[in-house]
């Protein structure tokens, strides 16, 4: 399966879109975008936002493997072994050897295959010790707790969610997934962009 960064390599070259170019247009670093071309890096989900807005596709484009027109059916299960992109921070330890491993968020597609969405539905597992910086991007987001107890920065308030509990927010606000009492956390998650 191509990485993020490989379909937007992939859409740079049909677009005839340099990095720098890139870089302009979704307002991101050419440090960062050169790190998700040309060394594999996944950034978290924000800057994958602005990354499809600029290239004018859909955030769905980056992630799929290939898309249907009907009904996308994903099975009990079929979820948890195909995780799209992990999201966080690198430890400490990541960082001083180099490496580029995250530790927080796991994002796992329920609608990877299906043509011409505007949502981004998600099961997302969240580490007990993830680590993000709060993210912005365009859009919605619909969250429903599946078990875990949640913490959600949202702006300058935090609210704690637990299982059976949901939220609805606008992205546009500075925003960040935490497990709330160091336990794990699952979430269904969907992310509406209109792009």
């Amino acid at each position: 399966m191509p990485t993020p960064g490989e379909r937007i390599v992939e859409l740079c070259k049909t677009y005839s879109v340099s990095n720098e170019t890139l870089a302009e247009r979704s307002g991101l670093s050419l440090e960062l975008i050169k790190r998700i071309t040309e060394n594999g890096h996944i950034p978290d989900l924000a800057p994958l936002l602005k990354i499809s807005r600029a290239l004018g596709v859909r955030l769905g484009t980056l992630l799929d493997d290939n898309e249907c027109l009907g009904p996308v059916i994903t099975r009990a299960g079929a979820a948890d072994e195909t995780p799209r992109f992990i999201t966080g921070l690198p430890s400490d330890a990541n960082v001083a050897s180099g490496a580029d491993e995250r530790h927080g968020l796991t994002f796992k597609a329920l609608a990877a295959d299906k043509s011409g969405r505007h949502m981004e539905p998600f099961i997302v597992d969240i580490a007990v010790d993830a680590e993000q910086t709060k993210s912005t991007h365009e859009g919605e987001e619909f969250i429903y707790v599946l078990n875990g107890c949640l913490s959600l920065e949202y702006g300058a308030d935090t609210y704690i969610l637990h299982a059976g509990d949901s939220v609805f927010y606008d992205s546009i606000a500075p925003h960040r997934l935490l497990s709330a009492d160091k336990q794990p956390v699952r979430i269904l998650a969907v992310i509406y962009n209109p792009a």
